[in-house]
């Protein structure tokens, strides 16, 4: 049985600020840093035989935060990269809200009629995502497999494991910084075991 723990990147300076990130990029918060050893304190005992990571800095500071000192084959995919978001990354919810109302809308309320000008959709998202995991999945047929990637994508691989449509993308839990999602997969079928999980962050709910 392989069993995947995908993880989302901790908290950075543009998640504080509300910006969008997608393929650009920003330092984790101190908070970020905390929550990210925290999930480290909570996952030490796990055997992982591989790390599969988004490229991105953010992902890859998260991991080297949660591995800590040990020794595990560490992978980076750009098919675990965050959904490309063209114009809009770099600028706030609310400045996108005003400079591109319709797509703004779709993104959030209709997400699988979302088709931008530059970057890419909610489908081209899935569509890698889906062939990254399948990826590990022929190269870890058993085994703990730790994946660092974005909110996005791991709302994408939901939507794939639970057999929903992309309609359907926003109403599954919230995709809080570190939290964890297990899927399990027995050469066959997936089985979400458990989904953006945050209990290593019960301390800090109040702050999130």
């Amino acid at each position: 049985m392989l069993k995947l723990y995908v993880i989302r990147h901790a908290e950075t300076e543009w998640n504080a600020q509300q910006r969008m990130q997608g393929w650009k990029d920003s330092p984790l918060t101190e908070a970020g840093r905390k929550h990210a050893t925290l999930l480290h304190d909570r996952l030490r005992t796990i055997p992982f035989t591989a790390v599969y990571c988004s490229p991105s800095d953010r992902t890859k500071e998260t991991a080297q935060i949660v591995l800590g000192q040990r020794d595990v084959p560490l992978y980076f995919d750009e098919r675990l990269r965050e959904i490309h978001l063209g114009h809009w990354e770099g600028k706030t919810i609310a400045e996108i809200a005003q400079m591109d109302e319709r797509n703004h809308y779709h993104f959030y309320h209709e997400p699988d009629a979302y088709e931008p000008s530059v970057g890419e959709t909610f489908f081209d998202v899935q569509h890698r995502a889906v062939a990254a995991i399948h990826h590990i999945a022929e190269n870890h047929s058993n085994g703990h497999v730790l994946v660092v990637t974005h909110g996005v994508v791991i709302r994408t691989l939901l939507v794939y494991w639970k057999q929903q449509t992309m309609a359907e993308l926003w109403k599954n839990s919230r995709v809080y910084g570190t939290s964890v999602t297990i899927a399990s997969f027995n050469g066959q079928q997936w089985v979400v075991e458990c989904e953006s999980d945050i209990s290593h962050l019960e301390s800090e709910l109040t702050h999130l």
